[in-house]
């Protein structure tokens, strides 16, 4: 279980490091596929942003989909957080473009797609209508894992971070709290 302070908190660290980041060049650290520097990036990459728009963009997502998560699933929480991230970047650093990937956006996508898949895979009540909610509230963001006219928009680690998503609800199937 994530206590909900420990979400903010999350948050916050993420904020710390992105002005920290207008000072010193930590944002290099994200995912740079095939490479040995971007290895770190599976682990730091959804803490740096390229802006303070990629920020704010990222924060009311994480922040919902992390309280969903948490108050629906808390025994599966912390799991789905480790596997989206640890999943997704290394499958970002496995078949990315050649880049510098950044951001919570990947994670984002791993929560969203645990969400909408949990529910289909346990095959109840409770899990179906958070999985409907869900898609009710960020459906919309299936555009995001295709190749965009943006080179900026690591649609790799959407499209990894889903894959990772839908992963976690396979692995965690009819564990704890489904």
């Amino acid at each position: 279980m994530i206590h909900n302070k420990y979400i903010l908190q999350f948050v916050g660290a993420i904020y710390v490091l992105f002005f920290t980041s207008l000072l010193l060049p930590i944002a290099q650290f994200g995912i740079v596929p095939r490479t040995i520097k971007g290895i770190a990036g599976i682990f730091l990459a959804p803490f740096f942003h390229g802006s303070f728009r990629h920020l704010i963009s990222n924060t009311v997502p994480l922040i919902v989909l992390l309280f969903i998560l948490n108050t629906f699933y808390p025994k599966k929480a912390v799991s789905v957080v480790i596997f989206s991230t640890l999943a997704g970047g290394f499958l970002v650093w496995l078949l990315g473009r050649s880049a510098n990937h950044i951001g919570a956006s990947g994670l984002i996508y791993g929560l969203a797609a645990f969400l909408m898949a949990n529910g289909f895979i346990e095959k109840k009540m409770v899990p179906l209508m958070i999985s409907v909610g869900v898609i009710l509230l960020y459906g919309g963001m299936i555009w995001g894992v295709f190749p965009s006219v943006n080179r900026y928009i690591s649609w790799e680690g959407h499209l990894f971070g889903a894959i990772a998503g839908v992963l976690a609800a396979y692995l965690l199937k009819g564990s704890v709290n489904a």
